[in-house]
């Protein structure tokens, strides 16, 4: 991390670490900031720090929804960052300040931990979500808002946070869709942050394994239940594993329990005022000797689309775009889109998921006018059969955390 002093060198007490908002100077002072050296590693007592080296600012705050707003640049040479929250969600790509220039960015962070009101007596329920091992302790479902600072050279000089009353999207779904913690691994869900105003937060409740069932039992839904309200939205897509014979105690048939399920969680959706929206689930990338992709979803995509029309639930159909997506690479370039350098058939890389979030974002664009608006303008659109070549694609890989390995269900 590169550290630049702040053009405002008025000292000035900061605000108390309780209270909002908080801003922090790295390598100078600013009016209203808290100095913070490189060396400053994050303290549970002090309630922020760096983690991971420089490369990743924590603050411990409540959970709920931040506004954060970053100081770039101001160095003797131009710089371009990159910034990820929380578990690699990305939030800014490759922005460009030049030389002596600064600028300010702002976007929305989600932050919540696995805590849950506790039941009534004698009432079932339970008073957390129940993490599977490799969750325990997730930049996901901790105490602190992470901010991750990439580029190279990259310039941060101040960072604001407070909190923001907006409205927010809420992501219930599988491996596909979750906040991948490692690298190369990524999903749709940890990309499509990058394609919002910030006047909007994104809550990635999926998880690898789900299916609409487990999501309920390891009461994930519970989670984003309680906190969603009226004006929001709820993005489900299920299907990769509840359709797993081999997997009895949580197997949904495409006909009778997938559906039925599906209603439950646009029911519960609707309660709270909030707005359903079904997505089919990407496909895999099986490639038959004609170089078509060969579906491997059965009946579920239907299921969905015929759920869709019968609860009037808008629908972003991700299963053909990604066929086209896939097909439009061919079966040589489609292993580029894949985790673990194409090995892996169901599971993304940067890229991939990058790309399936542009359709994700499209797909809102034209299922919900009143979330659409919350979309930049360059992701209204997007064509699935003319994606953007995988050799130009640029991210800058995040530094591994300790103990954390990617998702591989």
């Amino acid at each position: 991390m590169m550290f630049l002093a702040s053009a405002l060198m008025i000292a000035a007490a900061p605000a108390p670490s309780g209270q909002f908002p908080r801003q922090y100077a790295f390598g100078g002072t600013a009016r209203g900031h808290m100095a913070v050296s490189a060396e400053t590693e994050y303290d549970p007592q002090r309630g922020y720090g760096w983690e991971a080296g420089q490369s990743r600012f924590s603050v411990k705050v409540p959970e709920g929804n931040y506004r954060v707003t970053l100081t770039l640049g101001g160095g003797r040479t131009g710089s371009r960052t990159s910034v990820k929250a929380e578990g690699r969600r990305l939030m800014l790509q490759d922005v460009a300040t030049r030389a002596g220039r600064t600028g300010t960015r702002s976007f929305i962070v989600n932050v919540r931990t696995a805590a849950l009101a506790s039941p009534p007596e004698n009432a079932p329920g339970g008073v957390a979500v129940r993490l599977k091992p490799r969750e325990i302790g997730s930049p996901t479902w901790d105490d602190k808002l992470t901010l991750e600072f990439l580029g190279s050279p990259n310039a941060i000089s101040a960072v604001a946070i407070e909190p923001a009353d907006v409205p927010t999207v809420y992501l219930a779904g599988d491996s596909t869709v979750t906040d991948q913690t490692a690298e190369p691994a990524a999903s749709w869900g940890q990309m499509l942050t990058r394609f919002f105003r910030p006047d909007l937060a994104v809550a990635n409740h999926a998880e690898s394994g789900e299916t609409l069932k487990s999501f309920i039992a390891e009461l994930r839904l519970d989670k984003a239940l309680s906190r969603m309200k009226k004006g929001d939205w709820l993005l489900i897509q299920f299907g990769h594993n509840d359709q797993k014979r081999q997997w009895p105690q949580t197997y949904a048939d495409a006909e009778t329990t997938y559906p039925a399920y599906l209603r439950a969680y646009i029911a519960e959706a609707r309660l709270r005022g909030a707005t359903p929206i079904l997505v089919t689930s990407p496909e895999r990338r099986n490639f038959d000797a004609a170089g078509r992709i060969v579906p491997s979803h059965g009946a579920y995509p239907d299921a969905v689309r015929a759920l869709a029309r019968e609860e009037k639930v808008a629908l972003i159909d991700l299963t053909p775009m990604t066929v086209a997506f896939y097909e439009a690479l061919g079966s040589d370039r489609a292993p580029l889109a894949f985790n673990d350098g194409g090995k892996d058939k169901t599971h993304h890389n940067n890229y991939g998921a990058f790309e399936i979030g542009r359709m994700v974002a499209a797909g809102i664009a034209k299922a919900d006018a009143r979330l659409a608006q919350h979309l930049l303008p360059e992701a209204v659109q997007y064509d699935p059969a003319r994606p953007s070549p995988p050799e130009t694609f640029a991210l800058p890989a995040s530094i591994a955390w300790s103990g954390i390995r990617p998702d591989g269900s």
